[in-house]
């Protein structure tokens, strides 16, 4: 079975996100699935400057984590991607990467599962829950619940520790996910084909 590739797109390597992503892993674990988790780190992360390179050579002009994902991206069924909440939204060095990710390898994820978590202290889950999802929803990637919105809320990694509900709802997660993945494995071991994608169309309004 291939892996989960799970990034922690905060700048603390073990803050409150990590604590909601390790839930998950804990999880994916009992089920023998392997997950690689990535932390995004702390030095700025550049931004999609639409060069236009990657269509030409298959890799992002800024040679940095995100050509590190590309390139194993054939190693993994699923993403999962964790985020603080910063007004209302993701961190901006996620969305960074993620940005430069999806469009230079787009194809190395299309198909495969997505969710995405959001760590919040108190307000602006939801908002930042949904930015993350369009990446998924926008890439053919099936997106995986739970039994609620993916949020854990914490001001530390012990506050996370006494969200209950929000630990729950991290397991649930990685239960469908397992659930989802064995299914795919499944699948492709009876001949059910995977989906065969049109080539894009796309169209400029103009007035």
């Amino acid at each position: 079975m291939k892996k989960v590739l799970m990034i922690n797109g905060s700048p603390h390597e073990h803050g409150c996100t990590d604590t909601a992503l390790q839930e998950i892993q804990k999880k994916l674990s009992e089920h023998g699935i392997v997950s690689d988790l990535v932390w995004i780190g702390t030095k700025p992360v550049a931004g999609c400057i639409a060069c236009g390179r990657c269509r030409e050579t298959g890799r992002c002009i800024f040679n940095d984590l995100v050509n590190e994902i590309n390139a194993k991206s054939d190693d993994y069924g699923a993403l999962i991607v964790g985020s603080p909440v910063y007004y209302a939204g993701p961190s901006g060095q996620v969305c960074a990467l993620l940005d430069r990710l999806f469009y230079s390898g787009s194809d190395g994820f299309a198909g495969k599962f997505g969710a995405a978590v959001v760590s919040c202290r108190r307000g602006g889950a939801s908002a930042a829950f949904d930015r993350l999802n369009k990446y998924f929803t926008i890439n053919s990637m099936p997106v995986v619940s739970s039994q609620y919105w993916n949020q854990v809320h914490g001001f530390t990694p012990e506050d996370v520790r006494k969200d209950l509900e929000g630990l729950q709802t991290m397991r649930t997660l990685g239960e469908n996910l397992a659930y989802l993945m064995k299914q795919a494995e499944a699948a492709e071991a009876a001949g059910v084909p995977k989906p065969v994608y049109e080539d894009g169309v796309m169209t400029n309004f103009i007035s």
